[in-house]
């Protein structure tokens, strides 16, 4: 390749002598020495250059495609895992409102619970009362039934000036007495209700 260059260096001298050349119009030998110098060049390129160019865009290209589909794979991914956990959540959501609406059932089954069992101990506690009630009131009527007896005895001793007390007619007629008082006081506070 060197000759060639050496050849065509001293063409272009030995044409650069002559006289009468056109100074618009190189010189043949130059024109042939860009030739060759460009065709080696472009040889080299295609030989050399342009396959590494081809096989650097060709990695790069694959790189980007790659990246490309891993992206969207990645994304894919993301994607299904962002729906599953939206699944997830929704779930664990409807699961959260099973408890709580089963918690407020609980909760309302133990206030009836409680608010029945109150009014049974309720009801018991004044059953409890009124027979109490009952039974101190007999009781007292019973004592005051003797004390007013002997009171009228007493009384009526008094105003007729005799001993009355061992007569059990005298008794009888007390009891009766205080029996109508009874009855009337019952009728009267029956009355009054």
């Amino acid at each position: 390749m060197s000759h060639i260059l050496l050849a065509a260096s001293t063409l272009a001298q030995t044409q650069e002598n002559t006289p009468g050349n056109n100074p618009l119009v190189p010189p043949l030998s130059e024109i042939l020495l860009v030739l060759i110098v460009f065709g080696a060049l472009y040889y080299g390129m295609l030989k050399f250059v342009a396959p590494r160019f081809e096989k650097a865009y060709a990695a790069r290209r694959d790189a980007i495609e790659g990246g490309i589909a891993r992206a969207e794979a990645a994304q894919a991914e993301a994607q299904q895992a962002l729906e599953q956990y939206r699944a997830q959540l929704a779930e664990a959501r409807g699961e959260a409102a099973q408890i709580r609406e089963n918690a407020r059932a609980e909760a309302q089954r133990i206030v009836e619970d409680m608010r029945v069992q109150a009014q049974e101990e309720s009801a018991r506690i004044v059953a409890r009362g009124e027979e109490q009630l009952a039974t101190q009131r007999n009781q007292i009527v019973r004592e005051l039934r003797g004390e007013i007896g002997a009171l009228a005895v007493e009384l009526s001793e008094r105003i007729v000036g005799q001993r009355l007390a061992q007569d059990a007619q005298v008794r009888s007629t007390v009891d009766s007495f205080i029996a109508e008082l009874e009855q009337q006081s019952g009728a009267t506070s029956a009355g009054t209700r």
